[in-house]
């Protein structure tokens, strides 16, 4: 099993997906050896950047709050409206950033941002705009918070106090994601492997956040990108180039190269 974070991994800076990766994927099915997307978009985000192959993928999404095999539902780990009123309350208090609250068929922000707008559209295809988020009634997977400059600087220690109840996670240079104790990506990653009866010493992982943590703890293969954050490189077993010099390509042309020896 082959999984790969999205954004600053699988994507180059240009958020675009590389023709020569689509080439590998299918070496990969012939090998039977299945492909999940893992990342802190929304789902049908991950879906639209792997529109050619997205029957044949497994998607984990929401940073693992959401897990989606074709249409089957592996996954869903919603954050409770209790726990969802007590985070915005503390987000009030906080300058200059953006919540999103991300459900599993949209994300609700919001509408009065334009530039925040612009900049969402990247990451949730689907979403509403509303006057308050604190009336929002319906289930959410997560709330993620965007700064312009740095979500480790001036998101992060805003809400750091929080992980005594809930998972906190640095998810990108401008994000921060807040959810349940058990949506992250290490812990859909364990239930796909049980669902396949594939071990750790089966599963190669690529990652380049700190979302990525958990997940890459779960494959005796683990791989950070040359652009991960430190975090990443020290928990990672080995290293490949960046996103931008085909990191996750080089190292599955080197496993199927070694497959056919």
């Amino acid at each position: 099993m082959v999984v790969c974070d999205m954004d600053g991994t699988l994507l180059n800076s240009n958020h675009e997906v590389s023709n020569r990766f689509f080439e590998l994927f299918q070496q990969l099915q012939e090998r039977n050896i299945r492909f999940v997307a893992a990342s802190g978009r929304q789902y049908h985000s991950i879906v639209e950047k792997l529109r050619p192959i997205k029957n044949d993928i497994i998607v984990i999404a929401e940073n693992g709050g959401f897990a989606m095999e074709r249409e089957n539902e592996l996954l869903s780990t919603p954050l409770p409206n209790i726990h969802k009123n007590h985070v915005l309350n503390v987000l009030e208090n906080i300058p200059h950033i953006h919540p999103v609250l991300c459900g599993k068929h949209s994300a609700y922000l919001l509408g009065n941002d334009t530039d925040f707008i612009t900049k969402l559209q990247e990451y949730y295809t689907e979403y509403e705009l509303l006057q308050d988020l604190h009336a929002h009634q319906g289930e959410i997977l997560k709330i993620a918070i965007y700064h312009f400059e740095s979500s480790e600087k001036y998101i992060y220690p805003a809400v750091k106090h929080l992980e005594n109840e809930l998972k906190v996670k640095i998810s990108g240079t401008n994000w921060v994601d807040i959810s349940s104790q058990n949506a992250h990506k290490g812990f859909a990653l364990q239930k796909v492997q049980e669902l396949h009866r594939v071990t750790p010493a089966e599963t190669m992982v690529f990652g380049d956040y700190n979302n990525d943590l958990e997940m890459l703890a779960l494959a005796d293969f683990s791989f950070a990108m040359a652009n991960a954050h430190p975090m990443v490189k020290e928990a990672a077993h080995y290293a490949t180039s960046s996103n931008d010099d085909f990191g996750v390509e080089r190292v599955l042309q080197q496993l199927l190269d070694n497959a056919n020896q």
